[in-house]
């Protein structure tokens, strides 16, 4: 009888079946439509994307506020000075009133008496000063409340004044109520300020 010279025929069927898938799936991926577009194109595209993109957003934040009519600007820009010389009236008030209450005492009483005379002579020509202010039409009614403010400072720096002369018994109680009083006209003027500028459209 015949030998067969390989015993196990079979072992060469699987790896034929393999190379055969290989190939099959090699030339199917060939086939599928692909994606056309260039590298270079794409990068393009996303070039032009984002400057797109910052285009929009510099459009979306250009600002479109109006400028201020000139008799609005003018008045604004007085208040402005006005607070800021109410501010300085308001750091010699503490300055003196609390060098007067150290202990020990660091300003003298006619010292501070003639500071506090001056400050209430300044007070009053700078509440004279708000008072010959012309408001535009459209903040009149703010001008109003600003007034108020500042006749309330005027008063109360008079009034520490008043307090510091008084004689003994007095125990100075007067005169730190109306120089807190003034602290609070004069954060008062400065609100009312504020309100005025968000009204004529200067402040958001």
């Amino acid at each position: 009888m015949a030998m067969n010279p390989d015993p196990r025929p079979g072992r060469w069927i699987l790896p034929l079946v393999i190379l055969g898938m290989i190939a099959f799936t090699y030339f199917f991926v060939r086939s599928l439509p692909g994606d056309d577009t260039p590298p270079q194109a794409i990068a393009a595209d996303s070039s032009v994307a984002t400057t797109t993109s910052s285009t929009l957003a510099t459009t979306s934040t250009t600002s479109t506020t109006l400028p201020l009519d000139p008799e609005v600007k003018a008045y604004l820009d007085t208040l402005d000075t006005l607070v800021e010389q109410l501010t300085g009236f308001q750091t010699e008030m503490a300055a003196v009133n609390s060098g007067f209450d150290a202990k020990p005492r660091t300003i003298p009483y006619r010292e501070a008496e003639d500071r506090l005379s001056a400050l209430a002579d300044n007070l009053e020509t700078w509440r004279d000063a708000v008072a010959a202010l012309t408001a535009p039409p459209a903040l009149e009614a703010n001008q109003a409340v600003i007034l108020s403010a500042a006749e309330e400072a005027n008063t109360q720096a008079h009034e520490a004044l008043r307090g510091l002369r008084l004689p003994p018994p007095d125990t100075g109680d007067i005169r730190r109520a109306a120089v807190a009083a003034f602290d609070d006209a004069v954060a008062e003027f400065e609100r009312a300020v504020g309100q005025a500028k968000v009204a004529a459209g200067a402040e958001a």
